[in-house]
This record gives C-alpha cells, sequence and structure tokens, in this order.
C-alpha cells in the first residue's frame, strides 16, 4: 500500500481547540474504525495491518491519531482521557454514515466501551467490537494504584512525572490532570453494556495489561455476548504476524456477522 496522505478535522473549543489527522479508506459498511493506544498513532502496525485486510475486502476503515499523538495538532501532556474521547466521537460523528466497528487497542480499548456508552440509541451505535488488551480503568488501577508513594508525591505537587518508556527513548509524562481526569471514566464499578457482540484478544504475557484485567472486563460485559481470546506467549502490543493474522481475522468475523 501506498503511505495515503491524511485529511484533518477540527475538535474542540477556544484555547482546546485543534486539528486531527485522519485516514479514511472508502468501501462497504460497517466502517471499521482503529482505536489506538496510549502515545500509539494510526500508523502502528496492528493499524496498517487492518488497512491491508480492508483494501483487500473492499472494506471501509477510519482511523485517527488522538490530539498530541501522531500527525495530530498539540502536546501530548496538554490532554487527557476526555479529550481522545471528543476525538474519537467527532470523528466517528464526522465520518461515519452509519454504525461502525470499533476496534480497539489498549487506551483505545477503554476509548471504544466508552464511545459505545455515548453511542447507545443513536444511529451510529456500534455493531461490534474488537479490543487488543483493553487498558480499562488504566489510569487509576495501572498507574496510580500500582505507583509508588514517592512517584505520587512528585505527581501531586509538580503536576507531572515522567516515566520511563519500553517503547520509546523518550519518557512519558503522567500528569496530574490525566489521573484526576481518568477518574470521571471509571468504567469497573458496575455492568458495562455495548450493545454488541465484542471479541477480546489478550496476551498472557502482557507487562502492561495483566490477563486477568481481561477476565475482570469479561464479567463485567454480563449482557454482551462476549469471545475472550487469550494468547499465552502474547505480549502487549500482540503485533507479530500470527497476532496479526488473529486480529484481522476477528474484525472480519465481527464485520460480517451483522
Amino acid at each position: 500500500m501506498d503511505r495515503p496522505i491524511p485529511e484533518w478535522l477540527e475538535v474542540g473549543h477556544g484555547p482546546r481547540r485543534r486539528r486531527l489527522a485522519f485516514i479514511s479508506q472508502p468501501g462497504t459498511p460497517p466502517p471499521v474504525v482503529w482505536l489506538g493506544g496510549f502515545r500509539s498513532d494510526m500508523r502502528a502496525t496492528k493499524a496498517e495491518a487492518i488497512a491491508a485486510w480492508a483494501q483487500r475486502d473492499g472494506r471501509a476503515f477510519l482511523r485517527f491519531d488522538y490530539a498530541g499523538h501522531g500527525e495530530s495538532e498539540g502536546s501530548f501532556a496538554d490532554f487527557t482521557l476526555s479529550d481522545w474521547l471528543e476525538d474519537a466521537l467527532a470523528v466517528i460523528a464526522s465520518q461515519c454514515k452509519g454504525p461502525p466497528v470499533l476496534v480497539g487497542s489498549s487506551m483505545g480499548g477503554w476509548i471504544a466501551l466508552l464511545a459505545a456508552r455515548r453511542l447507545l440509541g443513536t444511529a451510529q451505535a456500534p455493531v461490534g467490537m474488537v479490543l487488543i488488551a483493553p487498558a480499562v480503568d488504566f489510569s487509576e488501577e495501572l498507574m496510580w494504584a500500582q505507583m509508588p508513594e514517592a512517584v505520587r508525591e512528585i505527581i501531586l505537587r509538580d503536576g507531572v512525572w515522567q516515566r520511563p518508556s519500553a517503547y520509546a527513548p523518550e519518557p512519558t509524562p503522567i500528569t496530574r490532570a490525566l489521573i484526576e481526569d481518568g477518574r470521571s471514566h471509571l468504567l469497573f464499578g458496575g455492568e458495562i453494556r455495548t450493545g454488541c457482540p465484542v471479541h477480546i484478544l489478550q496476551g498472557m504475557a502482557d507487562p502492561d495489561v495483566p490477563w486477568p484485567q481481561a477476565v475482570k472486563l469479561v464479567e463485567h460485559l454480563s449482557a454482551d455476548p462476549v469471545v475472550l481470546t487469550l494468547v499465552k506467549d502474547g505480549d502487549h502490543r500482540l503485533s507479530g504476524p500470527d497476532d496479526r493474522a488473529r486480529l484481522t481475522t476477528a474484525v472480519a468475523e465481527i464485520a460480517t456477522a451483522r
């Protein structure tokens, strides 16, 4: 595939107004919408694998970068989950003519579930979801609750902590705003409803989102049909050749099951 040139969508108001980069591939409905992970982007390996599958299959595919990610405007540390959820909903509203299939990776899994809750009962309520290592409530359960007291004190005092990253040479800024904003979006306090079939792909060797989190999510999706695929030696990225084949198969099955 040639490297596609992104289009642009303006989101937000006033000082938080930003332009988001997105790539839309035409094809048959339902459109598949990629929701990337924390500090990832729309040209990551798994998104490219779905783009190639969609092109071969003639399926509509939409991907974008959240504010402060990839090719979109803004500095990463200036935004929180509320902004990135707003980005997802704005892109879906602008570009999807009908109900989509949401494919969320890591943080994108949390955003996909939040978006589905907002879209229930509308013309753009998702018809299916595929979630890869979904990091539901990660800012609270996988960050704040796991942090040493000294790190918490830095965040509360300075407003940000530079966390070393296993995926990039530069550290990741973890802001107080991110932690506090995340608390307004927590899902594990009650039943989670999507109104559609859900397929979860989870590596059992994932150091970032432990596989029991996926089982916990299945338990909370008590009203929806759910398939959980555990990959025994799978890491957080699940981006190897077998993982990509597993992902595109799951997306194809969800997209054609409506």
